[in-house]
């Protein structure tokens, strides 16, 4: 892989699994990293970790729980404040149907969870970081988005999408992996030609993490399968202009048949802004 150096890389959820084996190596080609965490403490040993096993002096931590819209913004305006621009932006961040599927439980804001921290919040980060993302695409020619969406994709209900009736975390999971993919999509379309690319991803199939144990015991694949994955779209310069599309592991494929529909990506997209109480226009750099 090429080395990175001068390259600004902001990963969420970068303090375990996926994230963190991202970030060691992409600290180790030389990027400036900015880890997102939710544990302050944790954040700080995983920074010191990375450190340790590069020698990178490129890193800084950023502390949030996506689960607050507030703290997402509060994220977004700490990021902008400390730099001009950002190459890559990896939404990897996310929570699993949890130890219990049918406990329906509430963010800060009183959406379902699994939709909020899955969906919402890199909706709101990325738009709020766009600015960034154009500047440095200006600079230099390109700029990505990569969304860590999952196979398991199923229809948004939009009579019922924060699943009040017969609530069940796998289906949460699962619609809200789909409304990031949709959003990928519909990001992708809105800033054509701007220089920035925007992807979805499900790296690997029950990978060696924390969620993927709580839920199935075993895993089938490792980290290090699903890491060559995001990393490959994230930087490689054979995905350049790349925009758009929905990679099962290293290759564009279909996703589930909604995230085609032009309407339901409308009615998702008008939802949202009105959920987290912004008008369209107040995302500077979207016409």
């Amino acid at each position: 892989m090429k080395e990175l150096e001068g390259n600004i890389i902001l990963i969420t959820g970068a303090t375990d699994g996926l994230g963190e084996k991202v970030a060691t190596d992409f600290a180790a080609l030389g990027a400036t990293l900015l880890l997102h965490g939710r544990d302050p403490g944790k954040g700080r040993r995983v920074a010191t970790s990375i450190r340790e096993t590069t020698g990178s002096d490129r890193l800084h931590y950023y502390n949030a729980d996506l689960s607050s819209l507030a703290e997402v913004e509060a994220l977004a305006d700490s990021i902008a404040s400390d730099w001009r621009g950002v190459d890559v932006l990896i939404n990897n961040a996310g929570v699993g149907a949890g130890p219990d599927p049918k406990r329906r439980d509430l963010s800060d804001d009183g959406f379902e969870l699994r939709f909020a921290v899955n969906y919402l919040a890199p909706f709101l980060l990325t738009y709020r970081l766009l600015p960034l993302l154009r500047r440095r695409a200006e600079e230099v020619g390109e700029a990505r988005v990569v969304n860590v969406a999952s196979v398991a994709q199923q229809a948004l209900d939009f009579d019922d999408l924060m699943l009040e009736q017969g609530y069940d975390g796998m289906r949460a999971y699962a619609q809200s992996k789909l409304a990031l993919i949709m959003f990928s999509f519909d990001l992708a379309h809105e800033v054509a030609g701007t220089g920035i690319t925007v992807n979805a991803l499900h790296p690997a199939s029950l990978m060696d993490t924390r969620m993927v144990r709580e839920w199935f015991g075993t895993a089938r694949t490792t980290v290090e399968e699903g890491a060559r994955y995001l990393e490959r779209l994230a930087v490689d310069d054979e995905l350049h202009g790349k925009t758009g599309l929905y990679f099962d592991q290293g290759s564009p494929k279909r996703a589930a048949e909604q995230a085609y529909d032009d309407e339901a990506r409308r009615r998702l997209r008008e939802l949202s802004l009105k959920l987290i109480s912004l008008r369209r226009q107040q995302f500077v750099g979207i016409q």
